[in-house]
């Protein structure tokens, strides 16, 4: 093959495969030191260059200059050497050219599958390069066909997976048809990379509003957060930077044209469109919207940074708020399934508590009785302040919370032994033993028993049977002329009723 035939055939295969030449040359090379080792059966050092004037590969065996040779097979002495070259120093690699004309088919027929295998190498890699720096961006696909629920699309260069969970629920597509994606990740495969898109992704809204709204694009407006539960509902977080323009009617749209063509693209899909605010509170009450909030408030803010990278740094506190609302809005801001809180807890970045007044009441009512029962563990003269501060170790401040606490979980506190398990449990016995109320109880409870147990032992066999009018006869018989008549009285079917 003539030079000019050679590099005109690397020229093309680099243009269609969109490959640099080196990299075929490089490849071609690589490929005849394989078939020359092959056909030479040697062990030698070989290396491959194509000469750019007569467009021949050629080979040749690389020996390395020392003082006292080892291996004759990839070492020269410095003498030998330098009666070829003068100039020759230690350390230095001497070429010998090795004859390529006996190479034959067989070389020639492996040398061209190594050659296809680094060109296909350089291929998915230049395809990886290609798409890793496109990870984020909208581009537009073909549907190819569909693998085990994952769609196949056509990207141009290379195809793209679309796997089940990246796609809308609401969405359906036939092999043919168009449709805009997102370039969400590249994996390196043994197949080759592997360009993964999705319908799903947060990103594909942004860029719908950046293309339907003039003032998203030239940045008037700007898109705080995105919060999206494909195929369901998104929530969008919008501010604009000049105070006579609305964000959220400039997404809208005149009659709702702008937002209305959106949502076609997304087959249907709910899209909340909130106002941003710089306030947290403003920010959480606009999110949790169409519900009305009663209040906000703030139980733990995340003041500084987390860096992972740091280890010995403790993460800081969870972002938490508690929003009330009316009884008859709970439901509606939690949303169906909890769709709702869950969407505008993503959009703010905090963790919200949804609370209905009553909740709220009930639980500010048992938080202050607990505190009214709240009784310091100093109230028991019979602990010592050494007992009292291991106690408080382990977050036992209350004589209730010591009382609740299981005696295994008493024994586990770091400082209490066996004796001082009980001792504690001796003095805690006495200081309820002490308590007025609690005498009263064991009074009360003590009663109670004593008339259930004679409920169930029936009168007393020391004392008469009462008779029908209740009252206990005298001996002898002896009745007043009342209790005579009124008996005779009540017995007159007999005629002979009154005293002789």
């Amino acid at each position: 093959m003539s030079s000019n035939l050679l590099f005109q055939t690397i020229d093309q295969i680099s243009r269609e495969k969109g490959i640099d030449p080196q990299i075929v040359i490089d490849a071609i090379e690589d490929a005849i030191v394989v078939a020359s080792r092959k056909y030479f059966k040697t062990d030698e050092e070989l290396r491959s260059r194509l000469n750019p004037d007569t467009g021949e590969v050629e080979v040749f065996a690389v020996r390395k200059v020392v003082e006292q040779v080892e291996d004759e097979t990839l070492e020269i002495s410095i003498e030998e050497a330098q009666s070829l070259k003068d100039d020759v120093q230690v350390d230095d690699e001497l070429e010998f050219q090795k004859p390529t004309e006996g190479l034959g088919r067989i070389a020639a027929q492996m040398a061209k599958q190594v050659i296809f295998q680094k060109v296909r190498e350089a291929e998915r890699e230049r395809v990886y390069e290609e798409y890793h720096g496109h990870v984020g961006e909208i581009v537009n696909c073909v549907v190819k066909r569909f693998e085990n629920g994952d769609i196949i699309v056509d990207l141009g260069k290379t195809e793209g997976r679309m796997p089940r969970r990246e796609q809308s629920r609401l969405e359906g597509y036939a092999p043919g048809e168009r449709m805009r994606v997102v370039i969400i990740r590249v994996e390196k495969t043994t197949r080759g990379p592997q360009v993964v898109v999705s319908r799903g992704d947060a990103g594909l809204v942004q860029h719908l509003f950046q293309t339907e709204v003039p003032e998203i694009y030239d940045g008037t407006v700007q898109i705080r957060s995105i919060a999206r539960e494909a195929g369901e509902r998104t929530k969008i977080a919008v501010a604009s930077r000049e105070r006579d323009v609305d964000p959220v009617g400039a997404c809208v749209g005149m009659r709702g044209s702008r937002v209305q063509s959106i949502i076609r693209e997304l087959r249907g899909e709910k899209i909340d469109i909130i106002q941003g605010s710089d306030d947290v509170v403003t920010f959480a009450t606009n999110a949790i919207s169409p519900a009305q909030v009663s209040r906000v408030s703030i139980l733990a803010a995340q003041e500084t940074e987390y860096e992972p990278e740091a280890p010995e740094v403790e993460p800081p506190p969870e972002r938490i708020m508690e929003i009330i609302v009316e009884d008859s809005q709970l439901s509606l801001a939690i949303g169906k399934k909890g769709q709702n809180v869950r969407l505008a807890s993503k959009l703010i970045g905090w963790r919200i508590d949804i609370k209905s007044e009553e909740e709220k009441r009930a639980e500010i009512e048992d938080e202050i009785q607990r505190l009214q029962a709240a009784t310091p563990l100093e109230s028991i003269s019979g602990l010592t302040p050494g007992i009292i501060k291991k106690l408080n170790s382990a977050d036992i401040t209350t004589v209730e919370q010591l009382a609740e606490l299981a005696p295994e979980d008493l024994e586990a506190v770091p400082g209490i032994g066996s004796k001082t398990f009980d001792r504690i449990r001796d003095e805690l016995s006495e200081y309820y033993a002490a308590l007025p109320s609690y005498e009263d109880d064991l009074e009360r409870t003590t009663q109670e028993r004593m008339f259930a147990r004679d409920a169930e032992d029936g009168p007393s066999a020391l004392e008469p049977e009462d008779p029908v009018g209740g009252e206990t006869p005298e001996p002898g018989g002896g009745e007043t002329p009342e209790s005579a008549g009124g008996e005779a009285t009540e017995s007159s079917g007999g005629g002979d009723g009154g005293p002789g």
